[in-house]
């Protein structure tokens, strides 16, 4: 399926129904990435994914754009679809785009995955080693293959010197984002999902949110790194299905 807001065709989907839930996905991914997960969720809840302007099957902003500009158009896309009250499921950067949307909205729940947001002591040269094809080889290729072969034209260092400058400047603007002074100002009640060997988004990173979030819990997957919800699919289905249980 198909909307346009701000100007930027958006591909989306939806499964299920019941309450809803939101699903953003993280950079160099699409909506297809979470394809289990969703498909679990919508057994009991309403499902909506979409692919974020630059990424999967939407088209990418005309300027670069940085976390406020992404958070502005969910927002619009949450209004739009008439999607009131939603839990909010967020991996990386979409982590960051959650974090905003709760500060400003009314969310019911927040699961923050591998979330990005605390600005690191790192470069930008380490993001651009972070998101290249080498590092969804290393974390997919033996455990999803064919998700892979779809990832592997929008993740790699090759591709990010192919990229539009638009996409290179917006890659700029996100990393250099500290997100931690809108943590205090989350009220809905949150629940961040970490992989134990995460070290593109280090588990010190969930320490500060839990620490500055009100009413958040740390859930740890052992053994998982960066992309925890595909390393271990049961274990973050149970996780996320006792957290959204909580709330009836």
């Amino acid at each position: 399926m198909y909307t346009t807001i701000h100007n930027i065709r958006l591909h989306y989907d939806v499964m299920g129904s019941g309450s809803r839930v939101l699903i953003l996905h993280g950079w160099g991914s699409d909506l297809g990435s979470f394809a289990a997960v969703r498909q679990h969720l919508a057994k009991k809840y309403c499902v909506y994914a979409l692919d974020l302007p630059g990424f999967g099957e939407s088209r990418e902003p005309e300027f670069p754009w940085g976390t406020t500009e992404y958070a502005a158009l969910v927002e619009r896309f949450i209004s739009e679809m008439g999607i009131e009250n939603p839990a909010i499921i967020g991996h990386s950067f979409g982590g960051r785009l959650a974090i905003r949307l709760a500060a400003r909205i009314a969310v019911r729940r927040l699961i923050l995955v591998d979330s990005a947001g605390v600005k690191p002591r790192r470069s930008l040269n380490y993001y651009l080693k972070v998101y290249s094809y080498k590092l969804m080889k290393n974390v997919l290729g033996r455990l999803y293959p064919p998700l892979l072969e779809k990832m592997r034209g929008r993740a790699g260092s090759e591709d990010y010197r192919n990229a539009s400058p638009v996409m290179r400047q917006t890659l700029v603007k996100v990393v250099n984002e500290d997100l931690t002074p809108l943590l205090s100002g989350i009220k809905a009640p949150t629940l961040l999902v970490w992989g134990e060997n995460d070290l593109d988004t280090p588990l010190y990173q969930a320490k500060v949110m839990e620490a500055q979030i009100p009413d958040c819990g740390l859930a740890l997957i052992k053994g998982a790194g960066h992309f925890s919800y595909l390393e271990r699919p049961g274990e973050f289905q149970i996780i996320v299905d006792y957290f959204l249980k909580m709330e009836t």
